[in-house]
């Protein structure tokens, strides 16, 4: 026993897992830089972040100028409220049908169904901004123009194909046993759905979830085009306010982009063991 765990520790490590800790941690590097850079220059002054923005605040350079005059701002708030509500409102529909047409699909075989799964990963493949002029045609013909409907209609559309094809694979992997043993205890094919296997995807839900969120918090440009209103106005588009053509207010905007990843890192943080387990469900597949 002794002689077997002194070789475990004289044994070399392949080359090439250290080559593949050392790529994952350059891109932990390359993915989180760009990010602290924001948050550091955000408690800077003007001048400190133009002298040097690479070096961390210090007694001299720190300022809370750039957070005071965004939260000095009634509408940011409402910004932040209208990104959050388009957010959660997407969210909720396109995890509710998606799940949904993805129970259907892998769980009833019909005629047209692999055309259907077909038609579906054709949506993945082809962006939805290629119909950005039917789009704003179609939501000028409903007055859904400057209304948050219209980007929660959207954002539904663009991210069902992807939800409804990573949750039939999961809905596949259900043991049917479960399913018939639930049909002939008479329970109805709803609560078989909501009640049996919902709870046994959670992990691919939560990867659903985080992959279709962050495009919608991070949107700029179905927000430009279809809700430009100030009411309207979702925290990436009213972030621009700070952004002038001759002159621009880079504490504000530093402060602004700061406030902006919170949520998205809050609602990762949340989601992040369930993600964690999709994505390893995924892989050994």
């Amino acid at each position: 026993m002794a002689t077997t765990h002194s070789l475990s520790k004289v044994l070399p490590v392949a080359p090439s897992r250290v080559f593949v800790h050392l790529t994952l941690i350059g891109y932990l590097l390359l993915a989180l830089l760009p990010i602290l850079l924001v948050f550091m220059n955000s408690f800077k002054s003007r001048d400190a972040i133009f002298d040097d923005p690479l070096a961390w605040p210090t007694a001299e350079t720190f300022s809370l100028i750039g957070y005071t005059k965004v939260l000095g701002r009634s509408d940011v708030l409402m910004y932040f409220g209208n990104s959050f509500i388009v957010t959660m409102a997407s969210l909720f529909f396109i995890l509710l049908f998606g799940s949904m047409a993805a129970w259907g699909l892998s769980e009833y075989r019909f005629r047209g169904n692999r055309w259907l799964k077909f038609f579906f990963a054709f949506g993945i493949m082809v962006p939805i901004r290629l119909g950005t002029v039917s789009i704003l045609q179609l939501m000028v013909e409903l007055n859904l123009v400057n209304t948050l409907t219209a980007l929660v209609l959207v954002y539904v559309a663009q991210g069902l194909p992807l939800a409804i094809m990573i949750l039939s694979e999961f809905m596949g992997q259900v043991p049917s046993e479960l399913k018939d043993a639930a049909r002939c205890d008479g329970i109805d094919e709803f609560r078989i759905f909501f009640q049996v296997v919902v709870p046994l995807i959670r992990p691919a839900i939560a990867t659903v979830a985080v992959f279709t969120m962050v495009p919608i918090w991070n949107d700029l440009w179905f927000p430009l085009i279809l809700a430009p209103s100030d009411k309207t106005q979702t925290i990436t588009l009213g972030i621009q306010q700070f952004v002038g053509q001759y002159a621009t207010d880079w504490n504000a905007v530093l402060a602004s982009l700061s406030l902006a990843i919170v949520p998205v890192v809050t609602l990762y943080a949340l989601f992040s063991r369930q993600l964690i387990r999709g994505i390893t469900a995924g892989a050994v597949k």
